[in-house]
């Protein structure tokens, strides 16, 4: 079996498999649940997935206390996220994505400095993902996606992540029309 990529979101590539009945807990949504917010729920769990593996590694390189401390609330918080995200796919109908047996780490982790950046390329990457799960999710689920998004991006910042004025969204690159020209400015050409 290979290990995934920590950066991979994309969805198991078998469709999901009918489940007998909901687990107890999970809220769904009356019908059968768009296949586009079923695909964004299982590339959700599968980051989640992702990033409870690597606060796992996190957690192994950190020498102070507080950060240890930092990364087990961090590892309880997806954990928990990852949790909600099955029992949502299993009340709608199918069958949560499994973690991964192993994941590629995007740079060796090998000191304290590496496993910080490991944590916050971690929640950064889950922003972007949340975002996508924002837009895919019907209305009463989206405050749960964006609650998540945020406690994704404080967490990338307590880590040492850049700001981004939109959290999860790419910002747009700038194009010839964006770029004032020396006649718009009123600067002599």
């Amino acid at each position: 079996m290979q290990a995934a990529d920590l950066g991979d979101t994309t969805p198991p590539a078998a469709p999901p498999t009918a489940s007998p009945s909901p687990s107890a807990g999970a809220t769904a949504a009356p019908g059968p649940a768009p296949a586009a917010a079923l695909t964004a729920l299982q590339g959700a769990l599968g980051a989640e997935h992702a990033a409870v593996y690597g606060y796992g590694v996190v957690g192994a390189r950190l020498p102070d206390d507080q950060q240890r401390a930092d990364a087990r609330t961090a590892l309880a918080a997806h954990e928990a996220r990852r949790d909600v995200w099955q029992r949502l796919v299993t009340g709608l109908g199918a069958t949560p994505a499994p973690a991964a047996a192993g994941y590629q780490l995007p740079f060796p982790v090998t000191d304290p400095a590496a496993a910080g950046r490991l944590a916050a390329h971690l929640e950064t990457r889950l922003t972007t993902v949340y975002a996508d799960l924002v837009a895919a999710l019907p209305a009463p689920h989206r405050p749960g996606a964006a609650a998540a998004l945020h406690e994704c991006a404080v967490r990338a910042r307590r880590w040492g992540a850049p700001g981004q004025p939109f959290p999860g969204i790419a910002e747009p690159a700038p194009t010839a029309a964006a770029t004032p020209s020396a006649t718009a400015t009123g600067a002599p050409s």
